[in-house]
């Protein structure tokens, strides 16, 4: 079992890869708005990890070590082909995030994950898909999970007038409930690699084939992407900072469970967002009242989830 210290360094490192997903949604909605595509920017953002990834293959024994476990457990049929698909809700959340996030501005659409992830990954920890077994769906759980809905609600409240927001809130909401999956998949992924680096890269070459297929499928319907890459280093940085939270989580879901990870990824997403949307709004994009009010209850969902169950004794 694991103790209460170790507990809240895990949550700690969580609240931290949630900043990372914050600033990536930034990062990618920037390069969206260059490229004149969300897809686009999405491809950009997995091909850069996958490509830094294959460089660490290529230096990392252990790394392709793991690799070949998985590709043997596969060929056994000890780990199944589903079990390692969890990039491609890596890749929808990325997607999601070129195509929102210049409209909705990051806290908002961070608010909206929170709706998605949070209900998924109660689902997700009592099902026991993820390392660890199944984890109860307690009080403070239950309630936690309740208030991030809650935070939702009241955060989109102010753009009611707005109907385009709302329904491109939709998709930040669909991609926090495939993200509870992705690191369910991923932490069991780990557990047969014994490593991250390897499960990361399995991540980002499944979210980029599909990425590519996406791609493919708008350009020949839509037609290829109207703008140019930039020359600032800083847009290509959003497939770094997926490597970072990615393989934070693989590292972590198998402790603290796919709940409280998503959770403490949350509170990270939270509080970068808001920071974002303070110092540099999205798209002239500012923050209301309704949206600041609904990532502070999503902050004390967090810590109310958090509480662990008090064991009844005889």
């Amino acid at each position: 079992m694991i103790n209460k210290y170790a507990r809240l360094g895990g949550v700690a490192l969580a609240v931290l890869g949630g900043a990372g997903v914050a600033a990536q949604s930034r990062v990618n909605g920037a390069l969206a708005g260059r490229l004149h595509s969300g897809v686009a920017a999405a491809v950009v953002s997995f091909g850069t990890g996958l490509i830094i990834l294959t460089v660490a293959l290529l230096f990392f024994k252990p790394a392709r070590t793991g690799l070949a476990r998985v590709r043997t457990l596969l060929r056994k049929g000890d780990l199944r082909w589903w079990e390692c698909a969890g990039g491609a809700c890596g890749a929808f959340l990325v997607a999601s995030q070129g195509l929102t996030v210049g409209s909705l501005g990051v806290a908002l659409f961070t608010v909206a994950i929170v709706a998605g992830q949070s209900v998924s990954s109660l689902l997700v920890d009592r099902a026991g898909l993820a390392p660890g077994g199944p984890r109860p769906i307690t009080l403070t759980r239950a309630v936690g999970t309740a208030l991030t809905v809650a935070a939702v609600v009241l955060a989109v409240s102010g753009r009611l007038s707005t109907p385009g927001a709302l329904g491109l809130a939709i998709l930040p909401v669909l991609a926090g409930a495939g993200s509870a999956w992705q690191q369910a998949m991923n932490g069991r992924v780990r557990q047969v690699s014994e490593g991250v680096v390897a499960t990361t890269f399995i991540n980002f070459l499944v979210g980029s084939a599909a990425l590519l297929i996406t791609f493919g499928v708008w350009s020949a319907v839509q037609g290829p992407p109207t703008g140019s890459l930039p020359g600032e280093p800083w847009y290509y940085v959003g497939g770094t900072l997926g490597i970072i939270f990615i393989a934070i989580a693989a590292a972590l879901v198998r402790h603290i469970g796919v709940l409280l990870l998503g959770l403490g990824m949350i509170a990270g997403q939270v509080g970068g967002a808001v920071l974002l949307d303070v110092v540099a709004p999205a798209g002239g994009e500012h923050l209301d009242a309704a949206t600041l009010a609904g990532a502070a209850l999503t902050l004390v969902a967090v810590g109310v989830a958090a509480i662990p169950r008090v064991p009844r004794h005889a």
